[in-house]
């Protein structure tokens, strides 16, 4: 595991396009079959990353909380042959026993995570109703041996002020976890 912090994707970034096979379902899923009426939070984690693992609780938490108000798609980018947890195989029984349903995608060829300047593993990127990125990086300010539960805090509150059509803090912090495992 190499420590990893994201780049941080300039605020106002429009949504960048997608259309990547969903593990859950076996189909293409793309940023066409977003809900344009919703924000949309899309997520770069992989199988195997502690500081992911880490988040799973807050994950499921955040797709039951915010499951009718908001998109949720998760994105895996890793090199599956040097890494074999991270197949579509192994995403897809993540998945169920996580017991969520939203959008599990494979960026085989690493092309959208490149697209985000994702760099680690987890990301979150938040983008309004106009497409446009209102917050990037970090879940809340816990990490694996860190002795702070996860709350989700930094990013539960970029999506209720989304919500609540009131303005996302400027001040936001970098994701930190396992590098992504490039090809």
């Amino acid at each position: 595991m190499s420590l990893t912090y994201s780049k941080m994707l300039p605020l106002n970034t429009e949504l960048i396009s997608f259309d990547l096979p969903n593990v859950v379902t076996g189909d293409y899923f793309s940023n066409n079959h977003l809900d344009p009426s919703k924000p949309s939070l899309i997520m770069f984690i992989c199988n195997h990353c502690p500081y992911v693992i880490h988040y799973h609780k807050e994950i499921k938490r955040f797709a039951n909380d915010f499951e009718n108000d908001i998109n949720i798609v998760a994105i895996s980018s890793n090199d599956i042959v040097n890494y074999p947890q991270d197949r579509p195989e192994m995403m897809k029984s993540l998945w169920n026993d996580l017991d969520l349903i939203f959008p599990y995608l494979f960026d085989e060829t690493q092309e959208v995570a490149k697209k985000y300047k994702a760099e680690c593993t987890p990301e979150f990127y938040l983008f309004n109703t106009n497409l446009k990125l209102v917050y990037r990086g970090r879940m809340d300010e816990s990490s694996p041996g860190s002795n702070i539960q996860p709350s989700g805090g930094d990013l539960r509150n970029a999506i209720n002020n989304i919500l609540e059509n009131k303005e996302v803090s400027n001040k936001q912090f970098p994701s930190m976890g396992c590098n992504i495992k490039w090809k």
